[in-house]
Order: structure tokens, then sequence, then C-alpha cells
């Protein structure tokens, strides 16, 4: 790879999008490549470097996986095993379907459960356990299996699986089982492990770019969805372990839901995201946390791994091109086109998606003027460093459908994917982000 090249493309996508530093990855012909750009905060002005570290959110949803992955080759546990048969005495949900959702359930976001529940339940070691606890309290939006719905909750509960199953907490069973066998010396999940090393700090994006969040991280009791810091390299080596593809992990690879419309991924697999780019296997998973975003495409028939690393909100507007670019160079593979509003849809009967929709941690008003359709959207995910102000988007379409539209907050991000549709019972709702939001 020509470092410089991309160093360049680095710095001039980095001030496209308002993002103040990144780092990418590339495993490609044997070999890894790290490219770093701009600083670390803006605040003290440390230069990012090969070896910072960032959260990679949501990323570390396959490396609970990975450990289910391995714990089920142990025989230990089992996909078809219910969240009941593995946690016996826990509740889900009000009216408890703990025998109802299974493991295969929890990892393909298909269980039903409120999906962004982020309380913190503290910093000691029983967090996850107290976690999977208030979770009798929550929600259940549809039968488990009817329908997909991105669920960090879900991958909270895998993560107190594999603490009652190694009978350590989740961090510990993470050493054990990937950090240490695999040699990553930059791989943490808490902030006084981070802070010895150089830790990017989350930054806001438009309209108010470059500002740092007051808050650095998630709760300690979301870690199992998303409470990894890493250097790319080490998020690099963890994909090698992908692309050597050993048996009990093979599984985790195979088609299990269809992906929403408007996703550049086809389908869900045990967590990763799955999809053939140009006639190529890709796998992959994005993550998000405050004010940082990161990436990873592994193409196991190619031995290529690519992730991004970012601590800026509109990092995934870097990442989507910047993988574009990089995936187009070293592998001749084509990213599928990111949607966008077709000038010439002409959707009619718009008032039918009127209404208010609602789910844990959002609210959002439909409405339709003069044959356009907005959204005002009105977060409360309980994260102390994150916005919660409404902000009223315009929606355009994608097709003549009615269905389904995009937005964006700025010029400078991508559009990003809304359809609305009807669950299994006849509810309406809409769809973004990946998650499925009823009408109220």
């Amino acid at each position: 790879m020509e470092v410089a090249h991309w160093a360049q493309r680095l710095a001039a996508l980095g001030q496209e999008t308002s993002v103040p530093g990144a780092v990418l990855g590339v495993w490609a012909d044997g070999d890894a490549t790290v490219v770093p750009f701009g600083v670390l905060s803006t605040r003290t002005g440390v230069e990012t470097t090969a070896d910072s570290v960032f959260q990679i959110g949501s990323i570390t949803k396959t490396w609970t996986a990975t450990m289910i992955a391995q714990l089920v080759d142990e025989g230990l546990a089992s996909y078809d095993a219910t969240v009941a048969d593995l946690l016996p005495g826990a509740r889900l949900c009000r009216d408890d379907i703990a025998a109802r959702v299974t493991v295969e359930h929890l990892l393909t976001h298909s269980s039903g459960v409120d999906g962004d529940v982020f309380d913190d339940t503290g910093r000691g070691d029983d967090c996850v356990a107290k976690y999977v606890a208030l979770l009798a309290d929550a929600d259940h939006d549809f039968e488990p299996g009817d329908a997909s719905s991105y669920c960090n909750s879900g991958f909270v509960v895998l993560g107190r699986i594999i603490e009652v199953l190694d009978g350590r907490t989740w961090d510990e069973s993470l050493r054990a089982r990937l950090v240490d066998p695999l040699g990553l010396a930059d791989t943490v999940t808490l902030a006084d492990e981070a802070i010895l090393r150089l830790a990017a700090v989350g930054h806001k994006g438009p309209p108010d770019p470059g500002t740092p969040y007051g808050t650095w991280a998630i709760p300690r009791s979301a870690g199992p969805a998303g409470g990894i810091t890493a250097t790319a390299a080490d998020l690099l080596t963890y994909a090698r372990l992908h692309l050597d593809e050993p048996d009990s992990l093979s599984e985790m690879r195979r088609p299990r839901r269809t992906m929403p419309p408007g996703s550049e991924f086809s389908a869900v697999g045990l967590a990763w995201r799955l999809a053939r780019w140009s006639g190529t296997e890709v796998i992959g998973h994005d993550g998000g946390t405050i004010g940082q975003c990161a990436a990873l495409r592994v193409l196991p028939e190619r031995g290529i791994a690519v992730c991004v690393l970012t601590n800026g909100a509109n990092g995934g507007t870097l990442n989507d091109r910047l993988l574009a670019e990089v995936l187009r160079d070293v592998a001749g593979v084509e990213m599928p086109s990111p949607p966008a509003p077709d000038p010439d849809a002409a959707p009619t009967a718009l008032a039918r998606h009127e209404g208010t929709y609602r789910r844990r941690g959002i609210e959002c008003d439909v409405a339709v003027a003069d044959d356009e359709l907005s959204i005002t959207f009105r977060p409360d995910f309980g994260l102390g460093g994150i916005d919660d102000e409404p902000e009223t988007i315009a929606m355009l379409p994608v097709d003549s459908s009615g269905d389904r539209f995009v937005g964006r907050s700025d010029p400078s991000e991508d559009w990003f994917p809304v359809t609305f549709g009807t669950l299994p019972d006849g509810r309406a709702q809409v769809t973004f982000s990946g998650r499925i939001t009823p009408r109220v």
C-alpha cells in the first residue's frame, strides 16, 4: 500500500466530515499497514499514532459471539438453548420470555427485547448480572424469531451467559479466551486500562464539530455489546482469527436473517453482517460509542481485513467513503452504492405513516405537509455525553413505493435509510439504524 496516498486521503476525508482523528488498518498479502491521521483530542492536541487506542463499539459483539462459539464447541452451550436454560431464574421482559429466547435469537437480534437499555449498574464486577436483572422490567416489541431489530441488550445477556459458564467476569473471559491467546497487548475494556495508553476521545459532529464530548465511554455493564478499546493492529489480529476460519467459528458466517433495506449487507449471521460484493464474500460490523465510530470488513476468501477507527460523531461517513476506496484498491471489490434520494420518485398516500413511533431510547413523530414527509427524532438514551435534543429531518423518497426514504442532518453526512412497514402482528413500524420502532 502507498502509505503517503492513504494518509492524504484520510486527511482529506477528515476535513470533509469534521472528524479530528482516525486510523486506517489493512491486512493484505501477509502484512499489516496502519495509517494514522489527526489528533486524539482537540482539547489536548495530542497527535494520533499507529498505536493509539480507539473504542470499537459494537464490533465488540463479534468478540462476544466468538466466545459463545467457543463455548458451543466445548459442549457447554448450544445455539438453541434458551436464556432460561443457561441463566436459571433470570427473567426477560415483563411477561418473561426467557424460556422462548434462544442463544441464536440473541446473536441475530431477533429476540424482540428492548434493544437500547443503557442503564448504568456501576463499575463493579457484578455490573453485568445487575444489568440482566433490570431486563425483567423491559418491553419486547415482537415474539422471538418473528423479526430482527438491532439489540444491544441481547448481547449483554450473552455476556452474562459467558460469565456463568466460565465462572468469571466477561472482561476476564475476554482476556483469557481471546486477548491473551492472540497476543493483543493493547486491547482493553476498562477506562483505567485505556488511560495508560494513547486513547482517543469522542467528538461531536455538525453543527458543533470538533467539540469533545464530556463522557468518555458507555457504562461498563454494556461491555459485552460495545466495550472494547483497541489499536488498529490488534483489531486486525483479531480479524485474522476469522480469516483462518477454525471450525468453531465457521458457523458464525452462515446467513440466519435478512438485513433491512438500505444496508450494504444482505444477511445477518451470528453477530457478523454478511454480503457478497463483486462475487467476493464479505463479513463485517460497525461500531459507534460516544463520538467514536469504527468499521471492520473481512474478506475470508482473499485473506484481507480492513478497519477504520475514528473519533468523530460523523466518523461513519468517513468510514464508508474510505472503505469503498481501500477495498477497490487492495481487493478489486466494489461496495454497494449507499442509498440516495430519487428526484423522479413521486410516492402518494404518505399520510398513512403519520403518527408517533416509540422504542426504548427514542421517540419520533412522523408528519406530512405539502406531500413531503418529515420525522422529528426525540432521543433519550440516558448516556450523559450524548445530546438528547429533538431534531426534525426532511425525508426524501428513494422510490415511488411511499415506504422507503433517506434523510440526513447535514450535507457532510451520508444519507441514512428509513423504511416503513408492519410487524407480523399487523402493527405499523418504522425501521432506521437497523431498529424496529412501533407506532404507538
